[in-house]
């Protein structure tokens, strides 16, 4: 038994016993209360035998490359949805939202002359936490909407329940999810020699259109020239790798598809390739970091502008006690009006403690604010403030933002203002969707992934 004594706060781990039951022990946050215990442990048994999602030797190569991330040799693109609904598993919204993924990464390739890890916020991302266990409308008070893995969005008492089997069917459709990606990616979905086929209406709106454009022309023009050059054709450029990611909130399912594998030692989540807890579960004692800790996979916890440096040295300690690289990703999620502020105690920390994390930037969930007509939204110009800052702000204190973990969607929603058509609080009931949290649309996402670009090349050229 070791014990882990940071500010005189005590936390007992003890590696050689871990089980993916242990987290049961510990007071676990934003869990929902199923009423009939019998089908719940039924259905968990069930998950436990249905196939995995992901194999280990997927999880082990995305470790290497978030290691090579840290040292600043590649860098982390991760997006999706803030919450996937099981009716949005058909194929136009998944392969317009891989879509957007797979052309913001090549953006990132060609402006910043980096690998591009890309990892999907889907194929799992079926629960979500709330900031209430109810829900009152009116005269009427409910639990809360937990996510379709959980329950229903309906404003009724049946809806609300708790639901176990709504695991099986999440399971269910993130294998479908998940295979439709793999058919996409293997049969070259996304093309470099054809840039024509992008769908760029929208820079005609930005007073930056003919740097965008040029862009965009100059990687079609830059695959042509390497294939005359060599007189083949870049096979490769179709084979990619892709990989998924959901915040590991609902415990009982991520117990279930918690294995070990022959000729591997420990336990890997193959429910995904990598987990992440957010900052309502990342308490260093509670039963989200116990999970957290004995899964072999690369982790991420969410880090808001109210954590303190000894919480983050804590965490470093319970759940990269090795200090493995790759193993432990920290995702920034301050705010535009805050993130000058609260980064950098943070960021010298944990140089100061020589401890290897990588560092990205959520510039969503700290700028999510209502409009008088009681949309919630995000303005683009914070999301991109918080971004530009970012990178400025690692800069200063000598250390590395090494990818961005965004909310955005392939379709034409609206959902934040701003961006090169300048979308106002009056446009966002013309295609608002989502029942969560507001995503950055097809149009805003690339423009963010060129802005990155063009605030690099700044940099570089200072």
């Amino acid at each position: 038994m070791s014990q882990i004594d940071r500010n005189s706060q005590t936390v007992d781990t003890d590696d050689t016993v871990w089980t993916p039951q242990n987290w049961r022990l510990r007071q676990a946050l934003q869990m929902p209360v199923y009423p009939d215990s019998a089908a719940l442990e039924t259905t968990l048994n069930e998950l436990h035998q249905l196939p995995p999602l992901v194999t280990s030797w997927e999880v082990l190569s995305l470790k290497q490359q978030l290691a090579e991330a840290q040292e600043g040799r590649r860098f982390v693109l991760q997006g999706g949805d803030c919450a996937e609904n099981f009716a949005d598993c058909e194929s136009s919204i998944i392969s317009n939202r891989l879509k957007v993924l797979l052309q913001m990464s090549l953006v990132l390739i060609y402006g910043l002359r980096l690998p591009v890890i890309r990892i999907g916020r889907f194929a799992g991302q079926y629960a979500k936490p709330r900031s209430s266990d109810t829900e009152t409308r009116g005269e009427v008070t409910l639990p809360s909407y937990r996510g379709d893995i959980i329950n229903r969005p309906e404003f009724t008492a049946q809806a609300r329940i708790p639901d176990p089997q709504l695991m099986i069917t999440a399971h269910s459709r993130s294998s479908m999810t998940m295979n439709f990606v793999r058919a996409l990616i293997d049969g070259g979905f996304a093309d470099l020699r054809h840039p024509e086929y992008w769908s760029l209406r929208w820079v005609d709106y930005s007073t930056r259109a003919s740097e965008y454009q040029q862009m965009v022309a100059s990687i079609g023009d830059a695959v042509r020239f390497m294939e005359a050059l060599s007189g083949e054709h870049m096979h490769n450029l179709n084979r990619i790798d892709f990989y998924t990611s959901h915040e590991a909130l609902l415990l009982p399912y991520e117990e279930a598809v918690t294995r070990q594998v022959p000729r591997q030692s420990g336990w890997f989540n193959l429910g995904t390739h990598f987990p992440w807890i957010g900052m309502r579960t990342a308490a260093v004692d509670g039963a989200h970091v116990e999970y957290l800790r004995g899964v072999v996979n690369p982790i991420a916890v969410k880090v808001g502008p109210s954590v303190q440096p000894d919480q983050l040295l804590r965490l470093i300690d319970v759940l990269n006690p090795e200090d493995e690289p790759g193993r432990l990703t920290f995702i920034h999620r301050m705010g535009a009006t805050q993130i000058a502020e609260k980064l950098p105690p943070l960021l010298d920390a944990i140089r100061s403690d020589g401890r290897r994390v990588l560092w990205m930037c959520d510039a969503m969930h700290g700028n999510t604010e209502s409009t008088r007509n009681g949309y919630k939204t995000r303005r683009f110009s914070n999301i991109l403030g918080e971004l530009e800052q970012a990178f400025d702000l690692h800069a200063a204190a000598g250390t590395r933002l090494g990818g961005v973990h965004l909310e955005l969607t392939g379709e034409d929603v609206t959902e934040c203002t701003g961006g090169a058509r300048d979308l106002k609080d009056m446009d966002l009931e013309r295609a608002y969707r989502s029942t969560v949290d507001p995503r950055l649309n097809y149009e805003q996402s690339l423009e963010i992934a060129m802005a990155i670009v063009r605030k690099q090349s700044s940099a570089t050229i200072r």
